[in-house]
């Protein structure tokens, strides 16, 4: 019989582990847990598959949101199925893993299934396009920002009413005006509701430029928070990364890191020692802080066409990257190359912009001749902006799916395993840039260039889910 250690287990032995050392472990034990094995092919398949993905990620994925083998032993010849949730409780009352209660994998197992396909309920709706929209880490907040220097925080807990409407300073959300370097801060704890840059709060600016760059010479496309909320890092205009160390208050770290706009930058861990790039120069980059010497502990070719996000699975091995190659791509940095190949340039007969033309009909099946990604998801659209794409939550899917928005104005569910798309939801009349999943609820908030901020969830009663009553632990977020 085998049990895999939740996170709850590591720390009781009295050290940490990692995700990745956890893992790793899982699928040296559990080769044969919960049929580890590739889908079945369905009429919704759209991806191109490595034949390493049924061995390692299929697992590890599987075992993270597969039940306890007693669960599904009880059902001769359907070890296959997925265990119903009465059947789930009734084990768990018959103590069926000898443990008691439900593993997270199980808890996975059964929360996975209830996607957030029903909807939408309309949150919020302002007179200019959305462009980002985020939970906090808890779920107790969420963000949303809009084209006319406009931020808005909600409370989720007290039926999403504004807690903070901000308004920016230095703000463009348009490829036609000129960005700033300056990334603020603002505290979204302050009792204040209206929050005007520097007349009704103060908003604390971290100047990312220097003496050398004459002022306001470049732009801010990506920011994200380090785990322990000490650092941010940015991805800029001026094709650098930036590392700001918000303790010193200062630019720790520069490096011109492609040759062209790099669009999306992020942590692949929390050691925070590994940074993930993507730009559009077509090319995902690996940066090892720990050696850092001007040059990439490693590159990742594949896309086709420019990188516009890229989402980190947190283990510091995963990654996925959109991309204006209209692909979604996984990635293994094991497999990444010392340097750019030489030949890493595909020629192409034609010509197009994707921020106001279709991709052309001859582009859709090409492949890159030394593509290095485990997986390729295809269906969605990336034209217009910067679209983003994310691994569905750890704690109530396994990280099972990965979703997206996309130009056709809908929000794409792909299953990480098998590529089949399991849900589009449908409601907007404009490109959706951005959506986000609940961290531990069935709910998701999509946000579209037609000014909507929808909430979609698990069919039910209608009712909003009862949301948890965690403090979020930071309170404080970045423009």
């Amino acid at each position: 019989m085998f049990s895999g250690p939740s996170e709850f287990d590591a720390d009781e032995m009295g050290y940490a582990m990692s995700r990745l050392e956890i893992e790793s472990e899982l699928c040296d034990a559990g080769k044969d847990f919960c049929g580890v094995g590739s889908s079945s092919s369905g009429s919704h398949r759209s991806s191109e598959h490595s034949a390493d993905l049924d061995h390692e990620i299929s697992q590890v994925t599987k075992l993270k949101s597969c039940p306890h083998q007693r669960y599904s032993r009880e059902v001769p010849g359907r070890h296959q199925l997925p265990v119903s949730t009465v059947r789930m409780l009734a084990g768990r009352e018959s103590n069926f893993s000898g443990r008691g209660r439900f593993s997270a994998a199980d808890c996975c197992h059964m929360l996975s299934r209830y996607l957030p396909v029903k909807g939408p309920w309309l949150v919020d709706q302002m007179n200019s396009r959305a462009y980002v929209s985020q939970f906090s880490t808890d779920g107790s907040l969420f963000i949303a920002g809009f084209q006319g220097s406009h931020i808005r925080i909600y409370n989720v807990e007290k039926g999403w009413k504004v807690q903070k409407d901000i308004l920016a300073k230095s703000l463009r959300w348009t490829v036609y005006a000129s960005m700033s370097p300056i990334v603020h801060i603002v505290d979204v704890g302050s009792g204040t509701t209206e929050s005007h840059a520097n007349v009704t709060e103060i908003h604390d600016g971290l100047d990312f430029s220097s003496d050398e760059d004459g002022g306001y010479s470049f732009g801010i496309f990506s920011v994200k928070f380090s785990t322990d909320g000490r650092e941010l890092v940015a991805g800029s205009s001026d094709d650098s990364i930036y590392v700001y160390d918000l303790e010193a208050n200062r630019v720790s770290l520069r490096t011109v890191a492609h040759t062209s706009d790099v669009n999306t930058v992020c942590f692949a861990d929390e050691s925070g020692n590994l940074i993930l790039s993507g730009g559009d120069d077509n090319l995902c980059k690996v940066w090892d802080r720990r050696c850092f010497i001007d040059k990439p502990a490693g590159v990742l070719v594949g896309h086709l066409e420019g990188v516009t996000f890229i989402d980190s699975r947190g283990d510091g091995r995963y990654f996925i990257s959109n991309g204006k190659d209209q692909t979604i791509k996984l990635w293994d940095i094991r497999k990444m190359s010392s340097s750019v190949p030489a030949k890493h340039e595909v020629q192409r007969n034609y010509e197009w912009d994707y921020r106001w033309m279709d991709y052309p009909t001859e582009a859709r099946n090409l492949k890159h001749p030394l593509d290095q990604s485990v997986s390729t998801y295809k269906g969605h659209s990336v034209l217009r902006t910067l679209i983003r794409c994310y691994f569905s939550p750890l704690h109530s899917t396994g990280q099972k799916y990965i979703y997206t928005g996309s130009n056709d104005s809908s929000v794409y569910i792909y299953d990480l395993v098998s590529g089949d798309k399991v849900a589009v939801l449908k409601h907007h009349s404009s490109p959706v840039r951005d959506c986000n999943w609940h961290p531990h609820y069935p709910t998701l908030i999509s946000s579209s260039w037609d000014g909507d901020l929808v909430k979609w969830e698990f069919p039910g009663s209608g009712e909003a889910p009862i949301m948890s009553k965690k403090r979020v632990r930071r309170r404080h977020f970045y423009y």
